[in-house]
């Protein structure tokens, strides 16, 4: 390993490093990097968390759980292209201290981080796609020797497999996001007190969905359901929160439907997650999801889960909610009509077996188990 490019002195090897390599730290990969950093917690090793983007921020810094974070301030246009001030960045940084491996989340980091020679790359794959370009694939492929590949759900990493099929198939793995639990809680509102910030009747039954108004997303599978139950159930309430291009057409299908009274719009509501408890019930429409952290928050909340059965969500609910086939509303509408004679015993069981999942596979300790189990890390943890 050549010392002009990665700093090998003695003085540096005394602690183990590892660096991690980020886009950015718009939500949610702030929480991303502190959920990678945590799997470090009680080990030999500690964390450099390197943003790419976005100005310095120290509130951002206390956040990510890291024993270093580094801002390199470059904008979004700034890593177009061949990215090589940001290759001499990531260098520089490696010259000045031995790093054992590297995590680099999305593509943009794992093309940095793999300039630097002998250093060896897992990259972190949280979307649909992100191999499909020629380019990329025919990179990353050339790669292999020095770089493992994890996809967040076993969706996302069947998506890399099926566009990397040269990549040795055991290099490509999934590691499921997490929740720190406890922190979670903690931040939870009580129901009344949710409500009443909400605007929320307290004798409403409230279904919620929370995401971008956006075709992927599928907001208008939602209404359709909503709409077949509503005069059976009228103390039955739908709130969906966010925003995005397809607000005005489902404010004109909510007026089609003949739901405006029992369908609302919040618009975007910062740290949704603290409200959850004021929901009786929460749904998830979107087409190939690829993870769904939101549903960890409804499942820390205790509130039954209804999720299409694409992508990552059904690895997320398990056998704790209902799903339910894409866009079929008369489906969505049988499981909503489910959640609304839930008693409080069944609720309370279903929240319990939510709390187990979300403890046995969801967690930061269960998750740093799995990734010091996986093969290309282990040679690390001695």
């Amino acid at each position: 390993m050549p010392d002009e490019i990665r700093g090998s002195s003695p003085e540096n090897v005394q602690n183990k490093w590892v660096i991690q390599l980020c886009h950015g730290y718009d939500m949610p990969f702030h929480d991303v990097a502190r959920q990678y950093a945590a799997l470090f917690s009680g080990t030999e090793y500690k964390v450099a968390t390197v943003f790419l983007t976005g100005k310095k921020n120290e509130q951002v810094a206390g956040l990510v759980g890291s024993d270093e974070v580094v801002f390199l301030e470059n904008t979004s246009k700034d890593i177009r292209g061949l990215k090589l001030k940001q290759i001499r960045q990531v260098r520089e940084l490696c010259s000045k201290r031995y790093y054992e491996f590297c995590i680099a989340h999305r593509f943009k980091s794992v093309y940095v981080a793999t300039h630097v020679p002998n250093l060896f790359v897992i990259g972190v794959q949280h979307a649909f796609g992100g191999y499909k370009r020629w380019g990329r694939r025919f990179y990353t492929q050339r790669q292999q020797n020095n770089l493992a590949l994890i996809g967040v759900s076993n969706a996302v990493r069947d998506d890399i497999r099926a566009c990397l099929p040269k990549f040795p198939e055991e290099n490509i793995v999934t590691l499921y996001n997490r929740i720190d639990i406890q922190q979670q809680k903690s931040y939870l509102m009580a129901r009344e007190e949710a409500r009443q910030i909400l605007n929320l009747p307290n004798d409403a039954f409230v279904f919620a969905n929370v995401g971008r108004l956006h075709p992927d997303k599928d907001q208008s599978t939602l209404l359709k359901a909503f709409a077949l139950i509503c005069k059976e159930h009228p103390k039955a309430l739908l709130a969906i929160i966010g925003k995005g291009r397809l607000e005005e057409s489902l404010k004109a299908e909510v007026k089609t439907l003949g739901i405006e009274e029992q369908a609302r719009f919040t618009g975007v509501i910062p740290d949704a997650g603290k409200y959850f408890r004021a929901f009786d019930g929460y749904i998830l429409t979107s087409d190939h999801e690829p993870f769904g952290m939101v549903l960890l928050e409804a499942m820390v909340a205790g509130i039954p889960i209804a999720a299409c059965n694409t992508g990552g969500a059904p690895e997320v609910v398990g056998n704790t909610g209902m799903t339910f086939d894409f866009g079929d509303f008369s489906e969505l509408a049988r499981a909503m009509k489910k959640m609304l004679s839930i008693n409080s015993e069944q609720r309370q069981v279903a929240a319990q077996a939510m709390e187990n999942r979300l403890a046995s596979h969801f967690s930061d300790e269960a998750v740093r188990e799995a990734f010091w189990q996986l093969p290309f890390v282990q040679p690390f943890s001695g």
